[in-house]
């Protein structure tokens, strides 16, 4: 069984498609990301990311904006090839 790394959605580069794995926050924030459409399982496309910035998602062919920090948050992994 192939053991499965994880890594913060802000350090993913712009025009990779990863898909999320869990979010690492309170359940404050959980639930706003959940409202928003982000879920475990779900697959997006990271259109913009910098060092400095907000990241930009395509999120079920919707732009969506998070600050580092929340960004940050969100532990994501590559699709299996």
């Amino acid at each position: 069984m192939k053991s499965m790394s994880t890594t913060p959605l802000s350090s993913v580069s712009s025009g990779k498609q990863v898909h999320i794995v869990s979010i690492e926050a309170g359940w404050g924030l959980q639930r706003r990301l959940t409202d928003m459409g982000l879920t475990p399982g779900l697959k997006i496309t990271v259109i913009r990311s910098q060092k400095s910035g907000s990241v930009v998602l395509d999120v079920r062919g919707s732009r969506l904006a998070l600050g580092r920090g929340i960004s940050h948050k969100i532990m994501v992994r590559t699709p299996d090839n």
